[in-house]
Formats: C-alpha cells, structure tokens, sequence
C-alpha cells in the first residue's frame, strides 16, 4: 500500500489481521501515532512507513509484540523519543532505519547484540553522546555485528573521536557505507580505519577532526566516495591516495591542507569528481589532472596553485564544472578550452590571467556560467560568446579588456556590474561605459589618460584587492567553524551544513515555515545554543535563486547596522543553499498592517518608518559604496521583540561603484513599490528606494496596498493621497489612528503629525529622480515627527 495518497491516522483495527507478516505504508501521507495493535502482529516480518508524518515513540516492548521481525523502516517521519532498549532483543532484526526524524538520547550501546544486524541507519535525528565515555562507546559495541555493511550516523550532535577499535572489530571484513558527517567529532582520524577494506563510501564531513590524513587511507581499495570536507586536517594528501584506483568521488574541501598534489591524481582510473577548494595547495596542478577524459568535476578554488593552463585541457572531454578561481595562475587561457563540449560551469576569477579571452570559448553550448573577472586578460569580449544559448552568468568585471560590450544573444540580460573596472570598454548606456565611436581618432590628452594614468590607477586597485585577499586567506589558516556570533563574516562566510539545518528546522517541517516568496521559503529553527533563528532555504529550482542567494551573501554579510536583518551563518553546496538570520519574532510588517487581531498605533507607525528610513539612509550613503534595496515593501520589514524595524531580503539589491550615480538590471521589484525610471527602464539609483519608501508611507497610514482594487486605470495610490492633500487628507487615513489610539485623542495633533508625513511622502514620489529628496534628509524629517509624536 506503499506510493498512495492515503491521509488521516493508521486505523487501529490492522493489529487484528494476526497472520499479517508484511506491512509497507511508506511514501504516502499518515499522521498520528503508531497504534499499538501493530505491535500485536507477531508474525510480522517487514514493517515500513516511511515518507510519511507520523508522530510518537517506538513502542517500549517492541521485542514482545514484534518477535519475528526482520526489516524496520521508519525513515523520514516525526516520531521522537529514545530507542528503546528492548530492541536489542530481536535477533532476527537485518534493517533498522530511523533517519530523518526527532530522536533523542544516547545511541544504546546494546544494540550490538544485534547478530543479524546488516544495515543500521540513524542519521539526522538528535543522538547525543554520553561525555562521560571518552570514545564513542556504540561504535565499539557493534563489533558483534560481523555482517554490518552500512552505518549511517550523520547529522546528529555528537561529539568525542572515532575509536580506533572501528578499524579492528568484526564488521571491518563487511562494512561497506559508514556515514558520520556533521556529528561534531572530534580527534584524529585513527589509522586503523584502513582496516575496512570492503568500504564503498566513507563520509567524515562537517566535523572537528585534527591532525593529518593517514597513510592507510590508501589500503581502501574498494572506497569509491571518499568525503573529508569541512574539517580541521593539514598537511599534504598522501600518495598512498594513488592506490584507490576504484575511487570515482574525492572532497578534501575547506581543510588546512597544503603541499602539491599527489602526481597521480589525473590518472586514477575511475575519478570523476575533485573538490579540494579552500585549502592552502602550493605548487603548480599536476599535469595528470590536464589529460583525464573521465573527470567531469574539478573544483580546486581558494588554493595558492601557481603555474599555466595547459594546453591539453582540451582534452578533458567528460568536464562540465571547471572551478580554478581564487588562485595565483598565470599566462594565457588557452584556445583548447573551446574544446570541452560537455562544460556548463568554469570559474576562473580571481587569479592572474593575461591576454585575450579566446574566441573558442563561443563553441561550449551548454555553458552556462562563465565568471573571468579580477584577471590581467586584455582584448576585446569575443563576439562569438553572443551564440551561447544556455548562458545565465557573464562576470569580466575588473580585467583590462577593451572594445565593444557584444549587445546581442544573451547580453541582453546582462548588466553593467559584471563589466565595471574595464576602462577602455564601450558599448550600449545601460552598461555605464562610453558609446563605442567607431575609428574616431583620439585626443593626445585622452590618449595620456588611457594609456598611462587609468591602467596605474588600475593596477594600484588590483594590488590593493590582491593584498586584502592574500590577508584574508592568511588569516584563515585555521579552518575550525565560528559558533553562532556577531563575528565579522565577509564573502568567504563561514557555513552551517546542510544536516544542522535540517535538524533545526525538524526536516524542513511545514509546521516550522513562517514565510514564503518568490524564491524560497523562511523557517523558524533552533540549534544547539537553543536561541530561534530565521533559516531562509532557496529554492533553487527558481530562476535566478542562485544570483539571489549570491547576492544576500556578498551584501548582507558585509553590513552592520541596528536596523538591518543579519546574516548568521550560510549554508551552501550545490543543489542546497540557505541563510541562517536573525529571528525576528514579531513577524513583518505586512501582518501587522493587514491580519486581525493586530494595531499599530501612530507612534509605532513613526518609530518603524524612522527605522527604516535610518537603515537605507547607512546602505546609501554609510557603506563603502552605495547599496540599492530595489524592493523595499511591508512582507521585507521585519520586527524584533522590541518592534525595532529591520530590513531585510537583499536578494535583488544592487551595489553601485563609489562614482556610479546610476545603474541598469533586468531584475525588476514589486508592482506598486517601483518607481516611473525602474519599472519602465530597469534603471535603478538610490532614488528609486526614495520612491519605494514615500509609497510606503503612504500605505503605512493608509492601510491601503498599492495594488488596492480601489486604484484602477489612471487612479493611483500616489494620485490618490496627492488629489486629497491636504484639505481631504483625514478621509483616506487609517481610521484606526483617529480613533483607537486614546494618548493622541487631540485630534489636531494627529492632523498635524499626518500631514507632516504625507508631505513628505509626496515628495518622495516625484516622477523625476532629480526632484527626491534624498534618504539622509529624509531621516531628519522623519526623527524630527517621531520627536513631535513621543512628546
């Protein structure tokens, strides 16, 4: 009955069908608990119900009810609680899966008795380890179970070592998958762990290990995953690495590690997948690497690598994500490149590539991200890349390159931030570069500028980015997770992993989302300081939710300012990427203004707009360079225990260069917040938040949406509250605020503080950008009415 639809609970009246012996209910929608009658089914041989929403505990005396029983698949549910010691008492028991759930208490080290046991998976729940023990006691306890191939344990708070008895008891012989990622352990990996030479998949990730990657790695000769990633490990990678010639997947990634590469690496008969980024590797990328026809994944980013492309490249026929950014390599890219046909993804940012970008790279038809910025490479853009299809991201920002920007394919959708720091560039206005002129012989004087005062400025802003790069890198040298603070958290922010988010959330519960937009989800999540936090999951199946998270990361996790939402911490890989934030838990303001059994008096009203206003007069005017909100509106104010307002969702934000007054995007904001300039050109400055926070006024003491039915045809909200300013104004306020609020009864008061406001927000809305007032004048003017209604 697995694979239906079924709702509602599991009827009790099933535990009277006594010859029963298989009962599979998985993958539907049960609730409830588990009603004990099952557990008079003592024939019972399979029992599954996973993928579904079922509640409650593992019945105490599930070795009496259940005897015979062989398979147990609780997988994916709701249920809590301890394992119940009683467990252990079955001994034909083959399978016992509970991951994804919410259970508690220490992992029974009695479940060794479990002679049968083949395949034991616990993961994501909230097993905790007895401090008491030094080693990881249940671990030691399953050397009884000599026919175990799979242990899963990932995704669980517990903390101490490995044993090195793992690598020494019965089931090194039969063990195949052992996964313990993000169980906070801690110590050196123990050399015995080579002794499981029947392992497939070995995960260790997102832990505290120290120390250095054994030598005995190399004695899993049958290990065809081999994940290490997010850990504390120095040193090299030994070479005894080159004799797991099964091994089709390595992550080493954000790790101490440094040294070269083993030389073998390229030329390991079944790897496909290499992710070493964030590490500290020095020397040149083995030649090996450049020759392999079967990698198809090659992200060693963040490194020290030094040295050129090489030539054969072009021969790496099966890649489709090409990761060399953040490094220190050198030369030319080569034309050969043009050659990988199968490559959607190639990241070379960041290092010290000269020359032109090479034509070829015309030919990769299913590229689809291409970033080349903070390069040397000279040249014009090759008109060529206007036939690639499939492409969504384009960065040449910050190279030498000259000539026209290419307008046509997808250039289209392109704007002028991924091609700033280029001087001799020309092209279309909304790129913010010159109009190309043709052959148009230049001035001396101009000539003097291009040829020698603007590349000295250039290189001088290269060197000063490369030293803070270099700075940063130095002092990351120690990989070990921050614990949820206010530390500093610039782009190379720290990361939660994807399990701990999972774990906070209850698996991403419906009952735990308490928001939800245009590309993702907002739940509410508890992690192990037990303070709430707000976990933003993008759904990545959205267009453009990879550029918005993006852009989250590189915008808010570099402000500080009380009226603005903060970044925690991230989590990101490649198919899962979410924000951990602030929790607010007043909600937004969009409920305040709009559900029942809510009110905002008028001086609440005023403190949340001076706010806010407070909070884009610092992205304006306090950053290093000015940051445009783009989609300021209620559902994105947020309110703290104190309704202190915070603003936040950046995920269409644009940063604009220090002298860049305006700018051009594709990405539009929310109908009825926009201004005149923005919804019908794309063109965006600070003025256009000027306009979205006077439409905002406007809605804050109308209580009316901008998309109000009552605004049809010519009539707007901005026509409408002018048309009845100021003679008519008190007929379109919220009435709420005449008459609910008893402190400001003195209905002149009221009148006065009201069209204070309303001025102000006219103002703000003036079709002209010239014709706004700018935030930090709108501020004071918003402090000085905010002094008038506190007194």
């Amino acid at each position: 009955m697995s694979y239906n639809n079924f709702e509602g609970t599991i009827p009790s009246q099933i535990g009277h069908l006594s010859k029963l012996t298989y009962l599979n209910l998985g993958l539907n929608q049960l609730k409830g608990e588990l009603p004990s009658s099952v557990f008079n089914l003592s024939r019972l041989h399979t029992l599954s119900l996973t993928q579904n929403e079922l509640t409650g505990t593992i019945h105490s005396s599930i070795d009496k009810g259940l005897p015979n029983l062989q398979i147990l698949y609780l997988g994916e549910n709701q249920f809590s609680g301890n394992i119940p010691n009683s467990i252990s008492n079955i001994s034909s028991l083959n399978i016992f899966d509970i991951t994804i759930n919410s259970f508690t208490g220490h992992i029974p080290i009695n479940l060794g008795n479990l002679r049968s046991l083949q395949v034991l998976r616990l993961g994501i729940n909230q097993f905790t380890n007895d401090l008491s023990i030094p080693e990881q006691e249940f671990l030691t306890s399953l050397s009884n179970c000599k026919n175990l191939t799979s242990l899963q344990i990932l995704g669980n708070p517990i903390i101490g070592p490995l044993p090195k008895s793992l690598g020494s008891s019965n089931i090194s012989a039969s063990l195949e998958i052992f996964l313990a990622a993000s169980c906070n352990i801690t110590g050196t990996i123990p050399s015995e762990i080579g002794n499981l030479n029947s392992l497939l998949w070995l995960h260790l990730g997102e832990n505290n290990l120290t120390g250095t990657i054994p030598e005995t790695l190399g004695l899993l000769r049958n290990v065809q995953r081999l994940s290490i990633n997010s850990n504390k490990l120095h040193g090299p990678i030994p070479n005894s690495i080159c004799n797991l010639e099964n091994m089709f997947h390595i992550s080493l990634e954000e790790n101490g590690l440094f040294g070269q590469l083993p030389s073998c690496l390229g030329n390991l008969p079944s790897l496909q997948e290499i992710y070493l980024a964030d590490n500290f590797f020095n020397s040149s990328i083995p030649s090996s690497l450049w020759s392999s026809n079967r990698l198809q994944i090659v992200s060693i980013s963040q490194n020290l690598f030094e040295g050129s492309l090489s030539d054969a490249i072009g021969n790496m026929n099966s890649l489709r994500m090409l990761n060399l950014s953040g490094n220190q390599l050198t030369g030319i890219i080569p034309s050969s490149i043009g050659e990988l046909q199968s490559l959607t993804y190639l990241r070379l940012q960041n290092n010290k590539f000269n020359g032109a970008i090479p034509s070829s790279l015309g030919n990769l038809d299913m590229l689809q991200y291409l970033d080349l910025s903070q390069n040397n490479l000279s040249g014009s853009i090759p008109q060529s890349l206007e036939t690639l299809t499939n492409l969504d991201y384009f960065n040449v920002s910050f190279n030498e390159l000259t000539g026209k920007i290419p307008d046509g394919g997808r250039f289209g959708n392109f704007t002028s931030e991924f091609f700033v720091g280029n001087t001799g560039l020309c092209g279309a206005s909304r790129f913010n570069v010159e109009v190309c002129k043709g052959n148009t012989p230049k001035s001396p004087r101009r000539n003097i500028l291009l040829r020698f005062i603007l590349p000295s400025v250039a290189l001088i802003t290269l060197a000063a980015i490369s030293i803070m790069i270099y700075l940063f890198k130095r002092r990351s040298q120690n990989p070990a997770l921050l614990s949820f603070s206010e530390a500093n958290i610039g782009f190379k922010h720290e990361r939660i992993s994807y399990y701990e988010i999972l774990r906070a959330t209850n698996n991403l519960d419906m009952s735990n989302m308490i928001g939800k937009g245009s590309i993702g989800s907002v739940y509410k999540g508890t992690f192990s300081n037990e303070i709430y936090y707000a976990v933003k999951v993008f759904d990545l199946d959205v267009q453009d939710a990879f550029k918005s998270f993006d852009t989250e990361c590189q915008i808010m996790c570099s402000l500080r300012h009380r009226n603005l939402v903060k970044v925690i911490i991230s989590c990101s890989n490649l198919d899962f990427k979410a924000l951990v934030l602030e929790y607010m838990p007043n909600g937004n303001l969009d409920k305040w203004l709009y559900s029942s059994n809510y009110f905002l008096n008028i001086a609440q009203r005023v403190g949340i707009m001076t706010d806010v206003a407070s909070a884009i007069e610092y992205l304006h005017q306090g950053y290093s360079s000015p940051i445009v909100h783009c989609d300021l509106k209620p559902s994105n104010i947020l309110l703290d225990e104190d309704m202190v307002a915070r603003v936040g969702d950046f995920g269409i934000a644009k940063l604009l260069t220090h002298d860049q007054k305006m700018a051009q995007t594709k990405t539009l904001g929310t109908i009825g917040y926009m201004a005149p300039e923005y919804g019908s050109g794309g063109l965006i400055s600070t003025f256009v938040d000027v306009y979205s926070y006077g439409i905002l006024l406007m809605e804050i003491f109308t209580k009316k949406r901008p998309t109000d039915e009552l605004f049809l045809g010519e009539l707007t909200m901005k026509r409408w509250v002018f048309e009845s300013f100021p003679n008519s104004l008190m007929q379109i306020v919220d009435t709420e605020l005449l008459n609910a609020d008893e402190e400001y009864s003195v209905k002149a008061n009221i009148e006065e503080c009201l069209t204070s406001i309303m001025e102000l927000a006219i103002e703000c809305t003036s079709d002209l950008p010239d014709e706004r007032p700018n935030m930090k004048d709108v501020h004071v003017r918003l402090m000085k009415i905010n002094n008038k209604v506190a007194n």
